[in-house]
């Protein structure tokens, strides 16, 4: 339905952008701090971050300088944190136990937070590829990446997190009926209050390529994740995720990549009316930095426009490696 608008002069448009405070009286959407969830990476050892070269400013940090990183979220007003886990291919197994090893770096991680800030959400990642030798989300068996099997084990991957104290499970790895599973699982463990946040629309994307430097799964990736992954050309199939998801326990889902797939996140607001969360993935912030570091762009505009991109496509929150810097623009920083 198209608005009615009275003609010129009676309808100038201008007059509702001449000010700060007018402009600000009209403002459709807003972003807010608690909008806003880093992620972050953690490593084994002790007194370490180390830089991610891909990711300008983004560090590796061992799980004591996690909860340094912690310690600011909570200060700047951050109400969550997502943790990925580096592992170096000395780390990996074809079997991926370590991945629901109950004292890896990611669960230490989880408690050590926890411990030092109740109130701060974690967030954790369930996929296999940080654990696994060839560097998939799921089991490899003869070339195929098998689903069912990587099921079982994303439900220990889960169970472990949950019993470790994260608040909201992240399941990345696109296979089919895992959230149903992790969910049933959790409520039969006696954890019907941990959250689901549900990857239901995962793109195979080349904006990830930072990410898979940062978390240590460059190396250790053979073939590709189109059986997994979306495809990109494909809009329908990502509501049906959605659906699906939500189906079967889902508390929240999630579009990534983010501002490439805006269409996305607006049809799955539009369409559920569920709580939507997009990430600004590795590829995305890489730009936006390196674009900076050369003088082309600005980089504080552009990463508060890219924000509020989200926001206006209807996402309630953005998972972002910005959200410190953008946290203290936020705070009047």
């Amino acid at each position: 339905m198209n608005p009615i608008v009275a003609p010129f002069p009676a309808a100038r448009l201008r007059r509702t952008r001449v000010s700060p405070a007018v402009r600000a009286l009209v403002r459709e959407n807003t972003l807010d701090v608690g909008d806003l969830i880093w992620p972050v990476f953690v490593r084994s050892g002790e007194g370490i971050e180390e830089p991610v070269p891909s990711m300008p400013g983004v560090m590796r940090r061992s799980v004591d300088r996690i909860v340094d990183a912690a310690a600011e979220a909570h200060a700047l007003g951050i109400g969550a944190m997502c943790l990925f886990p580096y592992t170096g291919l000395e780390e990996r197994t074809e079997d991926c136990e370590g991945a629901w090893d109950p004292d890896n770096h990611a669960n230490r991680a989880i408690r050590a937070i926890k411990s030092r800030f109740p109130d701060l959400a974690v967030m954790t990642d369930v996929a296999l590829d940080t654990y696994n030798i060839n560097g998939h989300d799921g089991f490899v068996e003869d070339g195929i990446i098998v689903n069912d099997r990587t099921v079982d084990a994303l439900v220990r991957m889960a169970l472990a997190q949950a019993e470790a104290g994260a608040d909201i499970i992240g399941p990345s790895d696109m296979m089919d009926g895992r959230i149903g599973a992790i969910r049933n699982a959790l409520e039969a463990q006696g954890h019907s209050d941990v959250m689901i946040l549900s990857y239901a629309a995962k793109y195979a994307s080349a904006y990830y390529g930072p990410f898979r430097d940062a978390v240590g799964a460059s190396g250790a990736l053979t073939g590709d994740k189109k059986t997994y992954q979306m495809d990109p050309s494909n809009a329908d199939e990502a509501l049906r995720l959605v659906a699906r998801d939500l189906a079967e326990g889902a508390d929240m889902v999630m579009v990534k990549p983010g501002q490439p797939y805006l269409d996305i996140c607006r049809r799955v607001k539009d369409t559920f009316g569920a709580p939507t969360f997009a990430y600004q993935v590795s590829g995305e912030f890489a730009m936006i930095k390196a674009a900076a570091q050369n003088g082309w762009i600005d980089e504080e505009r552009v990463m508060m426009e890219s924000l509020m991109g989200f926001k206006r496509a209807g996402c309630d929150g953005v998972l972002t490696y910005f959200a410190p810097a953008a946290a203290r623009l936020l705070n009047g920083g």
